[in-house]
């Protein structure tokens, strides 16, 4: 099992990992704290950061990350 929090990519709101399991292309498992500045694009199928623009094009599977 996945440590961390998982978080759907739709809804922002946090999911069971089963759920996260189900639905891995929608869904981001977050690991421990944010240690950046600003804002940063997330996105839930590969997990690799991406720019605001490509966010705002995909925003059922993207996640913005604020610390």
């Amino acid at each position: 099992m996945a440590k961390g929090h998982a978080r759907s990519a739709i809804t922002g709101r946090y999911i069971s990992h089963a759920a996260a399991a189900r639905h891995p292309r929608t869904s981001v498992t977050e690991s421990g704290s944010n240690r950046g500045s600003g804002t940063h694009h997330r996105s839930a199928i590969t997990g690799h950061f991406i720019s605001g623009a490509a966010a705002a094009r995909h925003p059922n599977t993207s996640v913005t990350e604020k610390s």
